[in-house]
């Protein structure tokens, strides 16, 4: 067949600064996926694109072709309201987990479609995986059912979902051109839009453990999803959230799933209990449940049991002890004084080392591994105090975990740093 473009001409067309038009857009987009476009040239114009950028109506149209390159979810055959989070990404970010049956609590259907883990961010299917039995592979039909009738999924993704994106997410981690807000934009509201949810909250991340470390660029990036979102018609808000310090006290798979449960239960720390309730009002509000009380379902149990019945859904044994690791390490404390900064990546990064992540996409995790905080910025430590403990299957790996802890966390006289962890919202 004759092809309607030559990829050249809009490669050229981007390379000089010019706009794509919508049909040029549209045939990039298709013959991608279909093979016609080769890597390299797509490479060409991906760098393009980070080099000098979209406008609103180029990237809409290319989120649009995305969305077009697959199937699309339909969930207006459920009883009730559908709304939905997804997170840019950090150290310690299990917040999908005690999230979605806190939502599902005010008969609001959350459909966590979600992903693995690569590099030092944790994927929420592996920290799901460390339970015993579940499965993060169900068909669309089962994922309706389970809407239907408990009221949350967190599972795998379909394959059929913008299968574009997934040919151009991994060509733009092997070519440098991840950090292109067009790119990242479409690639998030692409697969957001298909899964067909009514209501959006986007959660971006901000600083040393985040993809964005600027406030201003994460700023940029939440107000283009915003837009996207709501021109394709689906209610969308987006929350910046501090991460320049680990969420919570864990990073690692089975780490984070008990801290998960300890929130369920209506403890644990106070940052994850904070951001959980902040992004329930989101979704809650933007699905019409705006005057309920979140932080009572949290303590009087009705979270937890959501949870349990969620997991046993999905085949799991939500009473089934976690794995634990065989081999534990502690990092102490130089010195006496205030904790005044802990870097996040360097946590998510001893993580991943330890074994809780993995470096290509099929490389195996270990459920095990992983980083338990005992100390967080603004509190005070003596000499010897345990700052961290190192988790992993393979006690081989701690050496090159401790490396990158050595120098992470600064001992000073006062802590300066931010009060809340919702530093902006914009919808």
């Amino acid at each position: 067949m004759t092809e309607a473009f030559d990829v050249v001409d809009v490669i050229r067309t981007k390379r000089d600064k010019g706009e794509l038009s919508p049909e040029q857009i549209d045939w990039v987009i298709d013959a991608y996926t279909r093979g016609v476009v080769a890597d390299e040239q797509m490479s060409a114009l991906a760098m393009a694109i980070f080099l000098n950028g979209m406008n609103r109506q180029e990237i809409a149209r290319w989120t649009a072709a995305m969305i077009a390159s697959g199937e699309r979810m339909d969930f207006s055959s459920l009883s009730r309201p559908t709304s939905d989070k997804h997170s840019t990404g950090g150290v310690g970010d299990k917040i999908t987990l005690p999230l979605a049956p806190l939502v599902a609590v005010f008969d609001v259907a959350v459909p966590q479609l979600s992903g693995r883990g690569l590099g030092h961010t944790g994927g929420t299917l592996d920290k799901m995986e460390a339970i015993s039995g579940w499965r993060a592979d169900l068909s669309n039909q089962e994922i309706l059912d389970q809407l239907e009738d408990v009221g949350a999924v967190i599972c795998a993704a379909g394959a059929g979902l913008a299968p574009a994106d997934k040919k151009l997410y991994a060509l733009r981690d092997i070519t440098s051109t991840v950090e292109a807000i067009p790119l990242i934009a479409s690639s998030i509201m692409s697969k957001k839009i298909a899964e067909g949810t009514d209501a959006l909250v986007l959660d971006v991340k901000v600083g040393a453990g985040a993809f964005m470390k600027d406030l201003d660029m994460a700023r940029e990036l939440a107000r283009t999803m915003v837009d996207l979102g709501s021109d394709a018609g689906v209610k969308t808000a987006a929350l910046l959230t501090n991460m320049s310090v680990p969420l919570g006290l864990t990073a690692g798979n089975a780490l984070e799933v008990q801290e998960s449960l300890d929130v369920l239960a209506g403890g644990g720390p106070a940052d994850v209990v904070e951001l959980t309730v902040a992004l329930a009002r989101e979704m809650l509000a933007l699905a019409g449940k705006g005057d309920v009380d979140v932080e009572a379902a949290l303590k009087d149990g009705r979270a937890m049991d959501k949870w349990k019945a969620m997991i046993r859904a999905q085949g799991g044994d939500p009473d089934a002890p976690l794995p634990v690791a065989e081999h534990t390490e502690d990092i102490l404390a130089q010195a006496d004084g205030v904790i005044t900064d802990m870097d996040a990546l360097d946590v998510g990064v001893a993580a991943w080392r330890l074994g809780a992540g993995r470096a290509r996409k099929e490389d195996p995790v270990q459920a095990v591994a992983g980083v338990q905080i005992h100390k967080k910025p603004g509190e005070r430590v003596a000499k010897g105090d345990k700052l961290f403990t190192l988790h992993t299957a393979t006690p081989e790996r701690f050496e090159r975990a401790k490396e990158v802890l050595a120098d992470t966390v600064a001992i000073g006289n006062a802590y300066e740093g931010p009060k809340s962890i919702v530093l902006d919202r914009i919808g």
